[in-house]
């Protein structure tokens, strides 16, 4: 349900709520249920005896001093007693339990012909009908006051509830708000790591269930370290290597009489040693460098230059340089556009133009590659983008390592943003890199 708050602090704790108030109310109609039966028979009980009583006092008082002992009674006690007439209005009893109850334990002790009403002739009482002799046929209405059957339920009583039901929320709140915090620290820190940053140390004390989520995630935080320090290094390593044999490599092909194979030994290298530096590319941390704010219409004014200046045809858009200012890596941020436009170059062909374009969505930046190459099926989108793929159709043929589109992916996430590759209008592909700025928090994935 959409009104349902999605944080699981507030379902807990609405839910922990909504169980307490159905605790409450079960409660209460336990209690009322239970206290009905010993009520109507303490009130029966009351009834008659104040019948009984009534009648003895009629019978045994002189005729003369029946007014009189009325009269008290009336004042006294607040006792009422009025002749019956078969042509009194009398209000039926209203469907209450409780006084059903009450008229039934009444007539097993004044007798069957016992009844109760709330109202007669408009004056609204507790009235009984009695017979003063069982062998008189006349019978009168006792009338006490309602009082007697009405529960007064003291304001005090509401206010006590109220402060208990306030106490016990909070309480619930506090027990859920310590649960949830641990697993909020944790989203945060697994939000730095999947972009690529190192997350700071969780604390691992609290329940045990929590410590030891927390445990867990701290050792898998510093064996993903040491990996990466790992591979930098065996990587960093083999590059050396590499390197060194590539350069005397190319120093004999300078010597070389034969010009075409020079030209192709040499590009051979020089792809080589692009390929290396993939690999570093690939293998480096981009945690390293400090972010910039940086104009990002002006970074891709001097990229688009820099590859004119080759001789490529690399077309940019009309973005006014300071158009556009973004926190972000200035390095890792040119190293993405430059991979996309050499994939862009390699695959759709040198002599094709490559446009290149800057957009604003909301706090994003869109930096779209686009050429007119064969493109990408959109089953293979997501899986082009790991290390090492390549696709099996037009674009098999191309060489590199396999990591430019795992380069800009890293980068991407390292900037709260991601890489989307769009079928182009036309034929071609658009290569689209939605970057925010560092400081904010990535969007949910939905």
């Amino acid at each position: 349900m959409k009104l349902l708050p999605r944080s699981l602090l507030w379902r807990t704790f609405l839910f922990v709520a909504l169980l307490m108030l159905l605790s409450v109310a079960a409660w209460f109609a336990i209690f009322n249920a239970y206290e009905r039966e010993p009520r109507a028979r303490q009130l029966a009980q009351t009834l008659v005896s104040v019948a009984n009583l009534t009648r003895a006092a009629l019978i045994s008082a002189r005729p003369e001093a029946r007014r009189e002992l009325l009269r008290d009674l009336s004042d006294r006690e607040g006792i009422h007693i009025y002749p019956a007439d078969p042509t009194d209005r009398v209000a039926p009893l209203p469907a209450r339990p409780f006084l059903h109850r009450v008229e039934e334990l009444a007539r097993e002790q004044l007798g069957p012909h016992t009844r109760l009403s709330l109202e007669r002739e408009g004056e609204r009482a507790l009235f009984v009908n009695f017979r003063i002799d069982d062998g008189d046929d006349g019978s009168y209405w006792l009338a006490l006051p309602r009082e007697r059957i009405d529960r007064v339920f003291p304001l005090s009583w509401l206010g006590w509830g109220v402060a208990a039901l306030l106490i016990s929320l909070f309480g619930a709140w506090l027990i859920v708000f310590r649960i949830t915090r641990p697993l909020k620290a944790l989203q945060q820190a697994a939000r730095k790591v999947g972009a690529g940053e190192t997350a700071p140390r969780l604390d691992e004390s609290g329940p045990t269930e929590l410590a030891t989520v927390a445990h867990a995630f701290n050792q898998m935080g510093a064996d993903l370290a040491q990996i990466d320090q790992d591979r930098a290094l065996i990587l960093a390593g083999i590059s050396h290597d590499l390197r060194t044999p590539l350069t005397r490599l190319r120093m004999g092909i300078e010597m070389s009489a034969d010009e075409e194979l020079r030209e192709g030994m040499t590009a051979d290298v020089e792809e080589m040693d692009k390929t290396i530096g993939q690999f570093l590319d690939f293998a480096r941390s981009e945690g390293g460098e400090a972010p910039l704010e940086i104009d990002v219409a002006a970074l891709l004014a001097e990229i688009a230059a820099q590859y004119r200046r080759r001789g490529f045809k690399v077309e940019l858009d009309g973005t006014a340089p300071g158009a556009a200012t973004l926190r972000a890596k200035p390095q890792a941020l040119r190293r993405a556009v430059n991979n996309l436009i050499d994939n862009a170059l390699r695959y759709a062909g040198s002599d094709q133009p490559v446009e290149l374009a800057l957009a604003a969505a909301g706090d994003e930046l869109l930096i779209e590659v686009s050429d007119r190459g064969p493109g990408i099926p959109p089953q293979d989108v997501e899986r082009i983008k790991r290390p090492f793929a390549r696709l099996d159709a037009a674009r098999s043929n191309a060489v590199g390592a396999g990591l430019g589109l795992a380069i800009v992916e890293r980068i991407a996430r390292s900037h709260n943003g991601r890489l989307e590759l769009l079928a182009r209008a036309g034929g071609g592909l658009c290569a689209r890199l939605a970057v925010r700025p560092i400081d904010s928090q990535p969007a949910p994935t939905p």
